[in-house]
């Protein structure tokens, strides 16, 4: 039978905490908790975060499915605790609480607010904004850094990098080496003079009460050939990174290699040519961004994400006030002036899980051995 790794996250933004589990993971591996903290700091302390950041200083606690520090078979499950819940508890008990001092009203344009009330019937915004927050992907981190930890026992290895703020574009390649250096910087550009444009650029939208997108880069090496499938629409890896990352808060849009660039050319200079070298297949290129018909073909993922600016802005947009039905200026939340840097620690470790997804599809097993020797006996070319 294939082991199918799964997860599921749960809890509010000002509730007790969030909560992860995994089930289907294999026994034995190695799990690194500091490692965890590290990135899950990362995330919170990206130039751009907002003040909510300087509260909650986020931290895994595992609960079941790992004994000193292994993995046991048995589902993993955690807790990210809100630190800001002793300041939210009367009006965010389960059981009992105030439901009438924090209401929101005006819904946020660009935001799930108004839709996610006519959906659940219901007359606060608050119920919708506290699940459809950005703060539930502390759980998704967490999980792709699990996953990166069993990803490394294959030599298997990810890095990212911010390549536009704005309109505020580094379009310089780099190795994947020169990516890694990129966790240096809060901001996480590589260019010296163009993070410094960055930070200028964001630090005036922030003094003007407004937001900004942009996009980052996803490089993933070491991936065998055959993740995925090309016999159904719902096993083809692209699809399945693509639908995973396009979950992560505000993203609209996702690129493969150089799908914008390739659109616009004719196809005898758009494909990757395949040569034969030291008993091994090769691309000479990878304008497919180390996808082909919806398998790995063993060049290095290349992902680019995009995303808008975030809705929740300090100067408002006009709304409707949904008791009322007057027009209005929408509710401000606590909020970010970016999240790009951020958001590409996530969409990172939202990669990797997929990619942990698929290679334990291919290679499955109980036990961390398990699937190391499935590995090793698999028929390579």
């Amino acid at each position: 039978m294939v082991l199918i790794l799964r997860y599921f996250t749960a809890g509010e933004s000002h509730g007790k905490g969030l909560i992860g589990v995994i089930e289907g993971f294999p026994s034995n591996v190695h799990i690194n908790v500091d490692e965890i903290n590290k990135i899950l700091k990362m995330r919170q302390n990206s130039y751009g975060r907002g003040d909510r950041m300087k509260i909650e200083s986020d931290e895994i606690e595992f609960i079941s499915g790992i004994r000193n520090s292994k993995t046991i078979g048995s589902p993993i499950s955690f807790i990210i605790r809100n630190r800001d819940y002793k300041n939210w508890e009367k009006f965010m008990d389960p059981i009992s609480c105030n439901v009438d001092e924090k209401k929101v009203l005006k819904p946020r344009p660009g935001h799930g607010d108004l839709s996610g009330i006519i959906k659940y019937d219901f007359e606060d915004c608050r119920n919708v904004l506290e699940r459809s927050s950005a703060r539930e992907t502390a759980v998704r981190v967490s999980i792709g850094v699990i996953c990166a930890q069993f990803l490394k026992n294959f030599g298997i290895e990810s890095a990212s990098h911010v390549i536009r703020i704005g309109n505020i574009y580094n379009d310089k390649k780099y190795h994947f080496n020169q990516i890694k250096e990129s966790y240096k910087h809060e901001l996480r550009c590589l260019d010296e003079t163009i993070r410094k444009k960055m930070i200028k650029l964001i630090d005036y939208a922030k003094k003007n009460g407004d937001t900004l997108g942009g996009a980052y880069e996803i490089r993933i090496k070491n991936v065998p050939v055959g993740l995925g499938s090309y016999v159904q629409y719902d096993r083809k890896l692209d699809a399945l990174l693509a639908g995973a990352l396009i979950s992560i808060n505000s993203m609209k849009a996702i690129e493969f290699g150089d799908g914008l660039e390739t659109c616009c050319k004719e196809g005898s200079i758009s494909h990757d040519e395949i040569v034969y070298e030291n008993g091994k297949y090769k691309r000479n290129s990878n304008m497919a961004g180390g996808i082909e018909g919806g398998m790995s073909n063993g060049e290095e993922i290349i992902i680019r994400c995009y995303h808008k600016p975030i809705p929740t802005l300090y100067a408002p947009l006009k709304t409707v006030n949904i008791c009322t039905k007057q027009e209005d200026f929408a509710s401000v939340e606590r909020s970010d002036c970016t999240v790009i840097p951020s958001a590409s620690i996530i969409g990172e470790s939202v990669a990797l899980t997929v990619i942990c997804q698929e290679f334990l599809k291919k290679f499955s097993g109980d036990s961390l051995r398990e699937v190391i020797n499935n590995w090793k006996n698999s028929f390579s070319i």
